[in-house]
């Protein structure tokens, strides 16, 4: 197995030390661009309208207006710096040549922006995880498709290279509609983390080969999914301590990217980035209340208090009052960066960041994702560098401790429905076994022909 390196040791020394738009590792790519040195640049992420999306000059049309209109708005607000995010949709990451021409096509534009008007701008592509859960993971075609996709979008202009994956989906589907804690724990902790190893190994070649940027990967198969169905605080199918804990164990998962060489900035829908930025000292994009045109979640505010880049999530390109979506939700972002920019250079950060955390309902989410729950969940994880499954299980521990300590210092109990799913996972945590083999054998005879689409063989068992 390759791996770049471990994380035993904590690159953020203090969670007071965890802020947005500071990072202790910055990085300089793109145009001129700068991450996580003083300055928190707005990311804006945009989709293709639905009804244009097979065919291919629609789409390279659609795009080019996407990225015209999108920058055109940004020197118009006088905007310094900007990352634009294209997230392939399948039909793209099926056709690389397509996603080659796309890329190519959007930074033509962007050099042309950047040479008028000084923009400091970049673009990072994000490849669609096209695979079948039920077929080949590890080779066949989707697999060769996705790593070409990489390939022509690197060699057209990429600056970053990101990618959503999916690997343990399919136990995790299964066990997430039943709270079953040792099912996630099994998928994200390990079958996700397996296949992050397998998929990143070959990206960071890619992305070394051309000499661009390797972003880093997301939890969005499973910790977004469980974010999504805690919902509320009336409307809800999922408890939050458990989403919460999820989360947690998330963050062991989307390490392993950085473990093979992913430097960041990594991308916007892993809520668990904060806990990244404090292991590994890497810049982070983060999305919150600016992503509600996606999904609606507790954690708008705080997701904000450690982030290098500040997102939107998905927005469909779609005419409203104030101009083509991308375009206004760019100017949100603008404004939000701005904001935050100006307490950077005030020396008001560290009391805007604690503002970001205060403005949450109190939750056991934004408990896992406020800069001292994950400076100290990311401790707990390096605590065991070359053991996927204790680590995981550590984080989930750890989270427990988390909110527990949270409640307390609010001087409010925890819900009653709440302890009860904490009980249910501690009591779990307590009896699990220590050892990696051990529990890898008792999950592969719990979900080997119970899940249907779970084939051991693809992530190497």
């Amino acid at each position: 197995m390759r791996v770049v390196r471990r994380f035993s040791l904590m690159e953020t020394k203090s969670w007071d030390s965890l802020i947005f738009g500071v990072s202790k590792h910055p990085l300089g790519y793109g145009l001129n661009l700068e991450v996580g040195n003083g300055e928190v640049v707005p990311e804006i992420k945009y989709f293709p309208k639905r009804d244009g999306e097979e065919d291919s000059e629609t789409l390279k049309k659609e795009y080019k207006e996407i990225t015209d209109n999108v920058l055109k708005r940004a020197i118009d607000l006088g905007l310094p710096s900007i990352q634009l995010e294209t997230e392939q949709t399948f039909v793209i990451t099926k056709n690389p040549r397509l996603g080659g021409e796309i890329t190519n096509i959007q930074k033509s534009i962007m050099e042309k922006y950047a040479d008028e008007y000084g923009l400091k701008c970049a673009l990072r592509v994000t490849v669609a995880d096209i695979r079948e859960l039920k077929g080949d993971m590890r080779g066949g075609e989707e697999v060769a498709l996705m790593f070409e996709s990489f390939d022509k979008a690197a060699e057209n202009g990429a600056d970053v290279l990101s990618l959503e994956s999916i690997g343990g989906k399919e136990v995790f589907n299964y066990s997430v509609i039943r709270q079953d804690m040792e099912g996630v724990l099994f998928s994200v902790g390990i079958l996700g983390s397996l296949d992050m190893e397998f998929l990143w190994q070959e990206i960071v070649q890619i992305a070394n080969k051309h000499g661009v940027i390797v972003g880093g990967d997301t939890d969005c198969a499973h910790s977004n999914t469980a974010m999504v169905l805690a919902g509320g605080l009336v409307s809800n199918i999922l408890f939050h301590t458990f989403a919460a804990v999820v989360r947690a164990i998330g963050a062991s998962r989307s390490l392993v990217a950085y473990e093979q060489g992913a430097t960041g900035p990594g991308k916007d829908c892993g809520y668990e980035n904060v806990i990244i930025k404090a292991i590994t000292g890497l810049p982070m994009s983060m999305e919150g209340k600016s992503s509600a045109s996606a999904h609606s979640s507790l954690v708008g505010n705080v997701a904000a208090a450690a982030c290098d880049l500040w997102s939107n999530e998905q927005v469909e390109n779609v005419r409203l009052y104030g101009g083509w979506a991308p375009q206004v939700f760019m100017e949100i972002l603008g404004y939000n960066t701005a904001l935050m920019n100006e307490a950077l250079k005030r020396g008001f950060s560290a009391q805007l960041r604690d503002l970001l955390v205060a403005a949450n309902p109190l939750d056991p989410q934004v408990l896992v994702l406020s800069p001292e729950g994950a400076w100290k969940i990311g401790g707990a994880i390096i605590k065991y560098p070359y053991d996927y499954y204790l680590r995981a299980k550590e984080a989930a521990y750890e989270a427990l401790k988390v909110i527990n300590e949270g409640y307390q210092k609010n001087k409010r109990g925890l819900p009653s429905a709440e302890v009860r799913i904490f009980q249910r996972i501690q009591d779990f945590l307590g009896k699990a076994p220590n050892k990696y083999e051990t529990f890898i054998e008792k999950n592969l005879a719990n979900f080997v022909g119970k899940v249907g689409d779970f084939l051991p063989r693809n992530y190497g068992l």
